[in-house]
């Protein structure tokens, strides 16, 4: 992937509107660099602050192959980008990360096989094609389990927790019937991630490991340092950087783990891959010289990577819901910094926004 660096004044296309991409557009923007969006949804909230944008279906070749035409390359902001849009794009232009990414990420089993092939740890894990593959599968991963659909879950979606082998027809039905994997339950202490990045020359950096908390499935609070030790830091930062090199990856991407304490001890789990800037890389803007976003902007732009190094402590909040109509109370806190995401509807468990508060 090596062979395109662009010049400012250049235009990166963006698969996806949503906040990520308004993120990256936004980022982009001091750089010199131009954003052109492509996304079906008329009412995204990249497009208020992208140079262009356009309105079409991910299949539609016609409008891909014109999108192609008005950039200088190509990423996208969503992991459940069609892959046959990422090829269609590929073979048009550069699209960084590449196609095989979206490939990974998309399949929990080709994700899960991935990781194990580079030697990264995860819970026992078995395929399930059917509710009568469940006991099987439970012989590899034990009970309790969850069982998760390969695609197509985010949030604590496409997933349920399996306690006995009498739930096993009832578990299938809650998913919806589509072939899943089982995973066996991780006794964790807590839930980490790191975002580590790769540039088109190979250069890799990655930031301060966050810490995590989830609410009704949905992450709600991020704290950088996380509690752990140098040592785990260290070994999770080396993780995400293995992640992308095995994958011969451009930009930023996530890997959520799971830490487990024994006997004074900690050790990493993975759960699964996000190949795009993460939620929990939100504290970077306000806590490094160079965002998750710059850097992703970087990477995708041939440019050098920046320093990950933190400036400060922080606590990301997302602001879920109703959450973000305490605006003007955020506003008030002089150690926080808002942001907004434009959506127009506030809605049950819909990302509004977050704000990040330093120390």
């Amino acid at each position: 992937m090596t062979g395109c660096t662009l010049a400012p004044g250049a235009t990166i296309g963006i698969l996806g509107g949503g906040q990520l991409g308004r993120m990256l557009a936004l980022a982009a923007s001091p750089l010199g660099l131009r954003c052109h969006i492509y996304c079906p949804d008329a009412d995204s909230p990249a497009f208020q602050v992208s140079d262009a944008f356009t309105v079409a279906a991910y299949d539609d070749e016609a409008a891909l192959g014109a999108f192609a035409d008005a950039v200088d390359v190509v990423t996208y902001e969503f992991e459940n980008v069609p892959e046959a849009t990422a090829r269609f794009l590929e073979s048009r232009t550069v699209l960084r990360p590449g196609a095989r990414p979206l490939g990974v990420a998309q399949d929990r089993l080709s994700e899960k096989e991935f990781l194990a092939s580079i030697g990264i740890p995860l819970a026992p894990f078995a395929p399930v094609d059917g509710p009568d593959d469940i006991a099987a599968a439970a012989q590899v991963a034990g009970l309790p389990a969850i069982l998760k659909t390969r695609r197509m879950g985010y949030d604590g979606k496409g997933q349920t927790r399996i306690e006995s082998l009498d739930d096993v027809h009832a578990a299938w039905e809650r998913i919806g019937k589509a072939p899943a994997v089982l995973e066996g339950v991780v006794d964790f202490a807590l839930e980490c991630s790191v975002i580590a990045a790769r540039g088109a020359d190979g250069a890799t950096a990655a930031y301060d490991i966050a810490e995590n908390e989830h609410r009704d499935h949905i992450l709600k609070w991020t704290h950088v340092p996380a509690s752990l030790s140098g040592e785990t830091q260290a070994a999770a930062r080396a993780l995400g950087i293995r992640v992308a090199e095995a994958l011969d990856y451009v930009g930023v991407l996530a890997v959520e783990l799971f830490v487990v304490r024994e006997g004074g001890s900690e050790r990493l789990v993975a759960n699964e891959i996000a190949p795009r800037v993460h939620n929990s890389g939100h504290w970077t803007q306000d806590g490094c010289l160079v965002s998750q976003f710059e850097q992703h902007v970087r990477a995708v732009a041939g440019w050098p990577l920046g320093a990950p190094e933190r400036r400060c402590d922080v606590v990301m909040e997302n602001l879920i819901g109703q959450d973000a109509e305490n605006w003007a109370e955020i506003l008030a806190d002089p150690a926080a910094r808002l942001h907004l995401y434009g959506k127009r509807e506030i809605r049950p468990g819909r990302k509004m926004g977050h704000v990040n508060r330093v120390k």
